[in-house]
């Protein structure tokens, strides 16, 4: 209880009264419990992305025939260069800041923290296993606030490419701009058909949805596939990397950044992969259950091993983020570069169209089988299955010799 002494005098409140003003203890446990959570899942996220970092070098120069980083810390008896993850943060911290001179220095320095204060935000939205211990908030428009959040990011990098006042910074900042608006759209529409299943937008729902059912990724596998290739497109990840284009552009948007605030370009961009393969494991691959038809590590099963269950649960979710986080640098070390054309192309005339139909079909699924899920699953799995190997039979039939005169 706290004692406060005010008086009111002429309708207004001036010191001179006791109030006593009351805080339960249970009220101060409630506001702790998330920010405990947070900081929790925040140290674990960013250790991830120190660890990524190293991981991606060692990885790209695994699958390149070259060696990646294996020296640092050699001299102190740490194997495989791992102090690295140490001296990359040393290195942003000492290096020289240099700010252009003719850049605009309010959105110069803002530019690098817009994207990042989305991609911390929206790690209170995520559940990383079995609630309530491992999930931060709870709400039954998670999915809806993460993708408002996550959409805001690109306004970063278009205010640095534009505050830079540099040609291939503001090519970069409008390539990304084009580029988050060609992907934005696949992206939210192949959510679509997963809303229209589990009939909700909450993202324990339809974790439970799939261990009851079956991983949306079989009814859904059209849209799991433009969930994949938007979410590439949205971190600008090779093969969509054009707003930072090296052989192009310089480096791109980031052109004029140098020691922590390009730092901070690449923390958001790894944070980001990393709430997009969260997306991705709860969306489409049973979140933190390992379940069909409600056979197997159900949420309630896992609830009901108590603290070992929510480890068991968070381990088995992290494990799956992981391999999406893998692929990511798979893809970068296989596919070449788009041309901005074919990006273009790919975005607005194959995945949107693609999307939509994709919703077509399960609308009219959902309405022929009402009641019962199982069939209409069926034949969305099968469905899929046919269009991807119709498309591989396209890609990979025999094209018909064409005589050229000589």
């Amino acid at each position: 209880m706290v004692n406060v002494e005010w008086r009111m005098v002429n309708g207004e409140v001036t010191p001179g009264s006791t109030f006593a003003i009351q805080h339960s203890p249970f009220d101060i446990c409630r506001l702790a419990e998330p920010l405990v959570k947070f900081l929790v899942a925040f140290i674990i996220v960013q250790a991830i992305v120190a660890g990524m970092n190293w991981v991606e070098r060692r990885l790209l120069g695994l699958m390149q025939a070259r060696l990646g980083p294996n020296r640092v810390g050699r001299e102190v008896g740490v194997p495989w260069g791992l102090l690295q993850i140490v001296a990359d943060p040393i290195k942003f911290l000492l290096k020289e800041d240099i700010v252009p001179a003719n850049a605009e220095k309010v959105a110069y320095f803002l530019g690098p923290i817009l994207p990042l204060i989305p991609a911390f935000l929206v790690f209170c939205l995520i559940p990383y296993g079995p609630p309530p211990t491992f999930t931060v908030t709870h709400t039954n428009v998670g999915l809806l606030l993460i993708l408002a959040l996550t959409s805001t990011g690109v306004y970063g990098i278009i205010l640095g490419g534009w505050a830079s006042n540099n040609k291939y910074s503001l090519m970069g900042g409008l390539r990304s701009a084009a580029q988050m608006v060609s992907y934005e759209v696949p992206f939210g529409l192949s959510i679509v058909g997963v809303l229209m299943l589990s009939e909700s937008f909450d993202l324990v729902h339809i974790v439970n949805y799939q261990a009851y059912h079956t991983w949306n990724v079989f009814p859904q596998l059209i849209a799991a596939f433009i969930f994949l290739v938007a979410m590439n497109a949205e971190n600008n990840r090779t093969p969509f990397d054009l707003p930072e284009a090296e052989s192009e552009l310089v480096a791109g948007y980031h052109t004029e950044y140098s020691a922590m605030k390009f730092a901070f370009f690449m923390l958001a961009e790894y944070s980001s992969m990393i709430v997009n393969c969260c997306l991705m494991v709860t969306l489409f691959f049973g979140g933190w259950t390992v379940a069909f038809n409600g056979v197997g590590l159900t949420t309630a099963r896992l609830q009901a091993m108590g603290l070992a269950g929510g480890i068991l649960g968070a381990v088995i979710f992290i494990t799956k983020v992981m391999v999406f986080m893998l692929g990511y640098i798979w893809f970068r070390a296989t596919f070449p570069r788009f041309r901005f054309d074919q990006l273009m192309d790919l975005g607005w005339k194959w995945m949107i169209p693609l999307a939509l139909a994709n919703i077509f079909v399960t609308g009219i699924v959902i309405l022929a089988f009402p009641g019962r899920p199982y069939i209409g699953e069926t034949v969305l799995s099968a469905a899929g299955i046919l269009i991807i190997l119709f498309t591989i039979f396209l890609v990979f039939r025999p094209r018909p010799k064409v005589a050229h005169a000589s």
